[in-house]
């Protein structure tokens, strides 16, 4: 009994050095891979930064949100949209407009001018003919002629719209009071108009101030009925 006590002693002692390794440490487990996360926040900026495999890390790219558009982008009336030149200012609302603009004054002339957009339902306002012949009676030629005679028309179709422009120059004796503006007559003054047929309505530009800032502005004038789309 003893030798078999003995014999099952060195047996296990045998197996138990055949499990260590031959520089006697012990076997090592195999190794576990570390998944990268999906997602972890950047320490610079706190934004999320997006990991995938093989590829460099990458910042998602971010738009700052303004407080308001600038003046002049995506004015819409009527069915219409335009653009504006940045340079002019969006003034305060007004009853019967859909915008104002001022336009500064060019050097010598003595105050701003100014760009008012309206527009009209089916059976308001009248049609195209009604307010040119409107917009033409309100300047009077130095020279006692009619300003019918003076007043330079056209029509163009823009992105599938027709729009009736007229250019004018004369004394201006104003809109009205309805209209927002002075009925007290103004030498040297020209006018700008057009009008866009709308799905909705009729829509109305009507530049008007001193014959130079008015000049100064007539390719951004141009450029914004360019720039007309439903």
């Amino acid at each position: 009994m003893k030798f078999i006590y003995a014999f099952g002693l060195l047996m296990a002692a045998v197996l138990f050095a055949g499990c260590e390794k031959p520089d006697g440490g012990s076997a090592t487990p195999s190794p576990v891979l570390e998944t990268a996360p999906s997602a972890r926040p950047s320490s610079a900026s706190g934004s999320t930064i997006a990991v995938s495999h093989g590829e460099p890390a990458k910042a998602a790219a971010t738009s700052p949100i303004g407080g308001g558009a600038p003046p002049g982008d995506g004015q819409t009336a009527g069915g219409l949209s335009w653009t504006a030149s940045k340079r002019w200012t969006i003034g305060p609302e007004r009853s019967m407009r859909a915008a104002t603009y001022r336009i500064p004054a060019a050097p010598g002339d003595p105050e701003d001018g100014e760009c008012a957009v309206f527009f009209f339902g089916p059976g308001q306002g009248g049609g195209v003919e009604a307010n040119i012949e409107r917009w033409v009676g309100q300047f009077e030629q130095p020279d006692g002629k009619p300003s019918s005679e003076r007043a330079r028309r056209s029509s163009e179709t823009i992105s599938g719209i027709n729009v009736v422009t007229v250019d004018l120059t004369g004394n201006y004796k104003g809109g009205g009071p309805m209209m927002g503006s002075s009925t007290g007559s103004k030498t040297g003054y020209r006018l700008l108009g057009a009008i866009a047929s709308g799905p909705q309505a009729g829509v109305f530009f009507k530049l008007t101030g001193p014959v130079r800032t008015v000049t100064a502005a007539e390719k951004e004038f141009r450029a914004m009925l360019a720039s007309l789309h439903q």
